[in-house]
Parts: structure tokens; sequence; C-alpha cells
């Protein structure tokens, strides 16, 4: 039997009636520095009615107000912190509905525990201090690259920080310093498999024994082709900027769900047009808290995914919940090569370039990568006379929604009243990806 492999056992094994314990008391704590340190949210529990002595443990948590995007937007860029910004030693960022940033901020606690969440995921998939571990997800204010780097760092492993891109001197990094781990999203992961198939080489030619895959959906089909081209075993990673980053779950070997770090987050599944809280197996949206974090403390942060929840035991003996992949979004968003994009930035973007709103978004998936085509229709007086002059456009509104996305769409102008209008809600998104 393959011995069972933990970065923090105590902690990562601990019996289900003692982890829910510990969280009582870290919730209790929380709610206490939220309600004294973070005006807004303070604000939200007074028009609930609720104070932080009506919080005693989990049992509790269904009476505290929900946190939202909207409400991120809205407190930009301080109105959450809940540390003086003398205390603070990082900030990460995501995009947000408008273009706004969402803005986290970290103490050097909270950096050390999100590093420790990201060291469990890295030992959960066999890493050890004689790894080698090839971060390829992008650095800067996106979280994959730091969160990895320090997860690799604390577990020990030589760390090869490439970031994303330049696949050439990935391959060569990957076979010259024999990579063992590769850590990047799985479109990547897959190209960097077509590129070694390009290159006239295998599995055989790659030291490669694992991948944590993450910050974008895909299905079971793209994890066995790559681990096929690649002659890994893929693992999945789940997280995101506004709780900390990659590390918040993560598969085990056995791979039938993600494993939540529970000591730090405490999730539930809620309907999300009710808020009612569900029973442990239905499907509803993934709402967390965090436990301990410092710097930027979310309590009932609706994360908008739609996921499952079980405590079925697992055979890696973890007790930890595990949350299923997400199956869909309760909102409008769609991650697209690992970028949060909504359509309300498209809209934003044709009304900043004097462009009416009527719009639709392609998004599809050819050869394990994410195409991004927007149609745009082209104003009734508008006139071109050639296609030189529409290439020129179209150019010019690609790079405006690059700036505003981070990502570089297809635009492709088209006659007015050319985008079927529908007698309902309007389709702004055709998706074509297979991803559930």
């Amino acid at each position: 039997m393959e011995e069972r492999r933990y970065y923090q056992k105590e902690i990562e094994t601990m019996p289900v009636e003692e982890l829910k314990k510990l969280q009582s008391e870290k919730l209790v704590k929380q709610v206490r520095h939220v309600y004294d340190n973070v005006p807004y949210y303070r604000a939200l529990m007074e028009e609930k009615g609720v104070t932080p002595d009506d919080i005693r443990g989990i049992e509790d948590l269904h009476k505290l107000p929900f946190l939202t995007k909207a409400d991120l937007r809205d407190a930009y860029p301080y109105g959450l912190l809940a540390k003086p910004l003398s205390e603070c030693v990082r900030i990460q960022s995501t995009s947000g509905t408008t273009g706004r940033r969402v803005v986290a901020f970290y103490t050097q606690h909270d950096v050390d525990l999100w590093e420790d969440c990201c060291a469990r995921a890295i030992v959960a998939a066999g890493g050890t201090n004689e790894d080698v571990c090839q971060v390829a997800y992008g650095y800067g204010l996106f979280t994959g690259g730091p969160g990895l780097n320090g997860g690799s760092h604390r577990v020990g492993c030589l760390t090869l920080p490439m970031s994303s891109g330049n696949t050439e001197r990935q391959i060569q990094f990957m076979t010259d310093l024999s990579a063992t781990i590769l850590c990047c999203t799985p479109s990547y992961a897959a190209y960097i498999g077509e590129t070694l198939k390009e290159k006239g080489m295998g599995p055989d030619d790659i030291p490669l024994k694992a991948g944590i895959f993450g910050a974008e959906p895909w299905t079971e089909e793209m994890r066995h082709n790559i681990e096929e081209t690649l002659g890994i075993k893929a693992y999945d990673i789940y997280g995101l900027t506004e709780t900390s980053g990659p590390g918040v779950s993560f598969e085990c070997a056995e791979q039938t769900g993600m494993h939540i770090n529970e000591d730090h987050f405490l999730a539930e599944i809620i309907d999300p047009d009710t808020g009612e809280v569900l029973p442990e197996g239905s499907k509803g949206e993934l709402v967390f808290t965090a436990l301990d974090k410092e710097a930027f403390p979310l309590l009932r942060y609706r994360t908008r995914d739609i996921c499952v929840l079980t405590r079925k035991p697992c055979s890696c003996g973890r007790t930890h919940i595990k949350m299923s992949k997400p199956m869909g979004r309760s909102d409008d968003m769609m991650i697209i090569r690992g970028v949060n994009v909504f359509p309300s930035q498209i809209e934003t973007v044709l009304l900043n370039e004097g462009y009416q709103p009527n719009y639709q978004i392609v998004v599809d998936r050819e050869n394990n990568t994410d195409t991004f085509d927007v149609l745009v229709e082209m104003n009734p007086d508008q006139v071109i006379d050639t296609v030189r002059g529409v290439a020129a456009l179209e150019k010019s509104l690609a790079n405006a929604m690059k700036t505003m996305l981070g990502i570089n769409p297809s635009v492709h102008l088209v006659a007015p009243k050319s985008i079927t209008r529908s007698e309902g809600k309007a389709v702004r998104v055709i998706d074509k990806r297979k991803l559930v």
C-alpha cells in the first residue's frame, strides 16, 4: 500500500468533531475581529440585528450576513481591510465585474497560512523536498504563481519560478533541471504536451511525475489527455483571490473531489436564490468564511460557484470535507484561459468606445486552449469603405478589451441588427466548451 503522506498530518487527519470545535473557536474570534475592525461589515451585521455575542460556534454561522462581489467592489480599495496598512506586506488582485480590481490584502501571517495550504496540495500530489517544482502559473498580481511558489518553498522543493509562456524555455528547463512537478493552468499543460509532440518528444523524454492544475474549468477527458501526453498524474486545485488564492482546496490521490482546508476555510452550500443553507450532499452555491485571515477576512463570501460537499471517508486518511469540481456558476462570469471575464466588462468597453451594447461572446476550446471571439454590431451610421478600415477598428476594440480583461479576444465587426434578438433576456454568451 502506498505510504500516506501529509504536510501537516495532525491537522489534515484531525477527527471531525475536533475539527468542528477548532472551527467554532476560530469563528467566534474572527467575527469579533471583523466587527471591531471593519465598519463596512459591522454595518451589515447591525442591519441584520446580529452582534458578535450572537455567534457562539459554527452552528450560528447562518445568522451572519453574506458578502458578495458587489460588496468588494463597493468597498474598494480599503473598505474591508481589518488591519492597519503598516501590518500588511502584500496585495494580490483579480479583475472585477466592471473593470475595477478586487484587491486582497495579506499580513505575513496570512501569507504563511496561504503557503501552508499550497504546500498541503503539493505533498498530496506526492511532492517532497527531493522534487523539482516548475511553477508555470502567472506571477505578479495573479495569485497562481506566488501561491504555488511559496508552497513549493515550504515543502522544500527546488522551485523553478518560470511564470507562464515561452514554452520552448519551459521544456528546456523541465528537461535540463529534471522538473518532477508542474504547476500551471490545465490548458497550458495541454499546450506543453502538444508542443512536445511537435518536437518529436513524448512522456519518456521528460522527468515529470505529477501536475497541479487549476484557475480554469477542465474536464475529466482533458485530465486523461494531459496525463497521457505528459506521462503524469494530474491533480486539481481550487482557490480564489478573495479568500487567499489557490490552495483553498486540493485533490489527493483518490481524486473524488478536493479536500477543503477546513481549519482555515469554513464552507457552506446555499440555495443561490433564497440564501437558505442546504444539507450536505446538496447541489448549490459555495460560500466561504475565512477563519483566520487577518488583513482581509471575508465572512460568508458567496463564490457563485455551484458544487456539492461531502464528508464521505477518503482512502487518503484526510478528514477535511471535499468539494466537487465546480459545475457552473450562479452568475454570468466565465473563466477563459484562467481569467475571470464578465459580459458587463465587454459592455463597458463598447459604450466607452462609442458602440451600442449589441454584442455576442462565443467561447470554444480548440486543441485544449480556449478561443474567445466577440461579435460586435457596427452602428447604423458607421461607414467603412475598406477591409483594412474594418480590421483597424476591430484591432482597436480588441486592444481596449484586452486592457479591461487582461486577455486578448478576437473581435469581429458585423452588420447592424445581424445578431439575433431575443424576446427575453439577451443571449450574450455562447459557450461551446463541454466543461461538465
